[in-house]
């Protein structure tokens, strides 16, 4: 049996950040607060409770602004986003080594579903909500070997599962920061992954 590889979604296999900043401008207009759109698509990553907290949302508020913020998604984010370059190749090489691959992202499952089927991606699993360490919960239930992601909570997560951490700096967090905080490999895209992933096997062969 092939090993399990895991993959975060915002910034490591997708660019959502078009679409991100229109939904939350559109739920700040909505709602009266000052949401920043730029702010928080620049910095993908952490759940979406936890943004509008940091933009001063009431916490009153925050289960209804969460359920907008959900409805506005398929229609807003979904149709504007593109994969980032070398995503569908690195799901491929996990395949075609006999792996299957596992989607493990702090998005609402259901919206990160419509990703996946929009782009075609060859996902095996996909499990949503989960931030940092917790991704490890769903990294271990699947039993996953490599897990990449783009943010250092990605990297948190690979390594409290045991996980070999692959960081690609696609996203808000640099190469040296992403090397600092444990990643075990550093890319700059996902485009040198499949040729990494083929060396790796061949060393865990050997």
């Amino acid at each position: 049996m092939g090993i399990t590889v895991g993959f975060d979604l915002d910034m490591t296999l997708i660019d959502s950040r078009p679409g991100m900043l229109v939904a939350m401008n559109t739920l700040g207009a909505e709602s009266g607060l000052p949401l920043d759109g730029e702010h928080f698509a620049a910095n993908l990553g952490p759940p979406l409770d936890d943004s509008l907290r940091g933009f001063g949302a009431p916490e009153d508020r925050i289960p209804a602004l969460v359920d907008r913020f959900r409805e506005l998604y398929p229609d807003v984010v979904v149709p504007v986003t593109i994969a980032l370059p070398g995503a569908a190749e690195s799901l491929r090489a996990v395949h075609a080594a006999g792996g299957s691959t596992l989607v493990v992202t702090g998005k609402y499952a259901p919206n990160a579903k419509l990703h996946i089927d929009a782009l075609e991606f060859e996902v095996d699993e996909l499990v949503g909500e989960l931030w940092s360490t917790r991704k490890a919960e769903a990294l271990r239930e699947h039993d996953a070997r490599i897990y990449v992601g783009d943010h250092l909570g990605d990297v948190h997560g690979a390594r409290a599962a045991g996980a070999v951490a692959v960081g690609v700096a696609t996203g808000p967090c640099s190469r040296a920061d992403l090397a600092a905080e444990g990643a075990d490999v550093v890319f700059d895209s996902l485009e040198e992954f499949p040729a990494w992933f083929a060396r790796w096997l061949a060393e865990e062969a050997g």
